[in-house]
């Protein structure tokens, strides 16, 4: 593979990783699912390990209590080879979350996405995932209001290229 080839098959799979954030963020679950392999593997530490469809599941439980997410992705090194690729993501995940205690917790976490890639159908996708967490930290929030809906963000209405359409 020449170097622009190269350069090219990163860049895609960058943002491959950035459509991922923005899915979570905007609990944006037909996005999720566009972005893995029918075959895809997700090892989310203790949330969820398996088949990516029982990933899928849990965050289909636990988004509709996380009252805002905000996925910040850091270092990204990829290495490619034809048609796969892997990589390791480095991010920092905020979530405001309830506490348990009628009131809400900052859930802050040093994330780091261990990713085998694919390309399918000239697109790449996550073939699997394996999440570590260097660290994790809870802390109390004060009242933040109504939660947001995440339908409603202003990018659905702001940009409308197909890339930040809601699926």
């Amino acid at each position: 593979m020449d170097a622009l080839a190269q350069l090219v098959a990163k860049d895609e799979i960058r943002e491959l990783a950035q459509l991922y954030a923005r899915g979570i963020d905007r609990k944006d679950m037909g996005l999720l699912r566009t972005l893995y392999t029918d075959d895809a593997i997700d090892n989310h530490g203790p949330y969820s390990s398996g088949p990516v469809d029982r990933y899928f599941a849990f965050l289909e439980r636990s988004l509709p209590h996380m009252h805002i997410g905000s996925h910040h992705i850091c270092n990204h090194l990829i290495s490619v080879d034809g048609d796969r690729a892997t990589g390791e993501v480095y991010a920092i995940a905020w979530h405001l979350i309830p506490d348990g205690k009628d009131g809400l917790a900052h859930d802050i976490q040093s994330v780091r996405y261990v990713d085998n890639y694919r390309r399918e159908g000239g697109r790449w996708l996550f073939a699997q995932r394996d999440v570590t967490f260097d660290m994790k930290m809870l802390l109390p929030a004060a009242d933040h209001g109504e939660k947001p809906d995440p339908g409603q963000d202003v990018t659905y209405h702001m940009l409308r290229s197909a890339l930040f359409a809601r699926h």
